[in-house]
């Protein structure tokens, strides 16, 4: 008799405010024999905060190496297991999807535990165009910067980046000289009580950012080059 495996659990969680978790999310992670999670000592207040007590491991992208197999096994073994990552959904921007992978290729059954994500967080609370949008993550910190912009100045869609208080105004200056001065928006902290949303043009974030220092975890949302979109 063929010995079933387990489920890979992709479960989201708040991306700041403890109570955006839904139902089935809590009672996947009650009920999972493992949770892999991306900074366990973060996770263990969102874990505590609900009264949730399952085995928790590391897994994050400098241990994926030894942690992928040692996950599979676990599966292999028929044991469910959720992983989950500091904020948001799993495998946006962070290497859950490298585990996804390597359970599809051990044919392990995947679900999704769907929720918050910043992205879509920041596109609806943004009021840029939302029919079309390209997400791209983090910009390179130095080496292929500007030839990822230049690939992006043409693009007939709102433009979504995730990005650090230390380097925000830096990227502003960018996008200005690379893709021009388009309706923009930033927005800080969603969902925390230091939540902030900023809009205008890239120009104007940038008058804004070098007053004043931003802080915190921010989603930099770029419109469309259509005068129609502009703020007034």
């Amino acid at each position: 008799m063929t010995k079933l495996s387990g489920t890979l659990y992709i479960v989201s969680t708040p991306i700041g405010n403890l109570q955006d978790i839904t139902y089935r999310a809590v009672e996947t992670l009650s009920a999972v024999s493992l949770i892999a999670a991306e900074d366990t000592r973060h996770s263990k207040k969102l874990l505590n905060h609900y009264g949730i007590k399952r085995p928790l491991i590391s897994y994050y992208e400098y241990n994926r190496f030894t942690r992928i197999p040692q996950i599979i096994a676990h599966l292999n073994d028929g044991k469910d297991v959720a992983v989950i990552s500091d904020a948001g959904t799993p495998g946006i921007s962070d290497p859950a999807y490298k585990l996804t992978r390597a359970a599809i290729t051990a044919d392990i059954k995947v679900e999704t535990i769907p929720g918050p994500s910043a992205v879509l967080a920041g596109l609806i609370a943004s009021g840029l165009p939302s029919d079309r949008f390209l997400f791209e993550g983090f910009l390179p910190p130095k080496k292929g910067r500007k030839k990822r912009l230049n690939a992006l100045k043409d693009e007939q869609a709102t433009i979504i980046f995730y990005e650090s208080p230390r380097r925000l105004k830096r990227t502003l200056q960018d996008i200005g000289e690379i893709i021009g001065d388009r309706p923009a928006v930033v927005t800080r902290e969603l969902t925390k009580m230091n939540e902030e949303i900023i809009r205008g043009t890239v120009s104007e974030l940038l008058s804004y950012v070098s007053k004043h220092e931003p802080r915190g975890e921010i989603v930099l949302i770029i419109g469309k080059p259509d005068p129609n979109v502009f703020f007034k």
